[in-house]
């Protein structure tokens, strides 16, 4: 059933925020981690956890990009938060485009010797043109699920170490929009088989799927991984329309995001509840699917596929140990 015909879906809308700022507990002493940390939802998720006083490390492509977003943040926190301690941030290089570099990016975390209690997948490319990446994976596949597949796993021994943690995987409703059958694993790279919107949803259908997938596994233990939708936040995420849909068309929609998107300080705060709120741990949430502000929702019935879920997860490791050098 689509989100579009579920009346829980639509009472979200008349029920108001369940989160905000003010019931992020204190974070002193928790080590968090944000992929995309630069701009939009990661940007505002950093400032808020570290705001709160965890030591967050930004887990970004360029490092110019993340080091004057640090710099930012910590003036955005200093006045936002005038009482909490110096703001504790730094850069940690991650390109999710390639498996090599994502399997190196969590040994140089693992090299600083810290605890990690939170995981924030947030990083990700929507409606991109066609284009393969470093390992020749369709791109939107590859950044959005298989480099964080890398990079997630890399940690999770750490993780486990650390528990109680969280690990948030961020979706979207427009997993909605996947192939038939789901994940069309033979034809990933057909680019005569999709267009750009089928290929995004595939892979936040492939978010969710690992986001289960990875739950069931971590049952027995403290980790609690959760999924997200953030809503239709106005970010960056549409900086490609132009050049997928055409001048008219990409400005546009970038119009409509700008009037119609909610603010990314707001988008934030159902990722920054499945990472924060203390609910998570005292209740036991584990494996659900959470849409703004904070409120769970049952995603696409072919999210809890487990036959599905398997099979991605053994073909991403099979393309994982194809790729990755020695």
């Amino acid at each position: 059933m689509s989100h579009l015909t579920k009346p829980a879906f639509w009472k979200t809308y008349f029920t108001g925020a369940r989160y905000s700022n003010d019931q992020i507990p204190d974070l002193s002493g928790k080590v968090a981690v944000v992929t995309g940390a630069n701009t939009g939802l990661g940007y505002c998720t950093m400032v808020a956890l570290a705001g709160h006083g965890a030591h967050v490390i930004a887990a970004c492509r360029s490092e110019q990009r993340a080091t004057d977003a640090i710099e930012r943040a910590k003036q955005e926190i200093r006045t936002k938060y005038p009482n909490a301690a110096e703001p504790n941030l730094e850069f940690l290089q991650l390109d999710l485009n390639d498996i090599n570099n994502c399997a190196q990016a969590a040994k140089n975390f693992l090299s600083k010797d810290l605890p990690l209690h939170i995981l924030v997948n947030n990083s990700g490319i929507m409606n991109t043109p066609y284009a393969l990446s470093a390992d020749g994976i369709e791109q939107q596949f590859a950044v959005n699920h298989v480099g964080h597949f890398v990079f997630t796993m890399g940690l999770l021994q750490k993780i486990n170490e650390s528990q109680p943690s969280r690990i948030v995987v961020l979706s979207s409703l427009m997993h909605e929009q996947h192939p038939k059958g789901g994940i069309d694993f033979d034809n990933i790279n057909d680019e005569r088989t999709s267009n750009p919107g089928a290929r995004y949803g595939r892979s936040k259908l492939a978010n969710l799927l690992f986001g289960k997938a990875l739950a069931r596994r971590l049952k027995d233990e403290r980790v609690y991984v959760n999924i997200v939708h953030p809503g239709y936040v106005a970010t960056e995420l549409n900086r490609s329309s132009q050049e997928t849909f055409g001048r008219t068309a990409g400005l546009l929609l970038e119009y409509m995001t700008k009037i119609v998107g909610m603010a990314p300080e707001d988008g934030a705060l159902t990722q920054l509840y499945c990472a924060t709120s203390p609910e998570i741990e005292n209740k036991d949430i584990r494996g659900k699917y959470f849409i703004p502000i904070a409120n769970e929702l049952d995603p696409n019935p072919i999210a809890f596929d487990e036959d599905l879920q398997e099979r991605l997860w053994s073909w991403t490791e099979n393309i994982v140990e194809e790729k990755l050098k020695a």
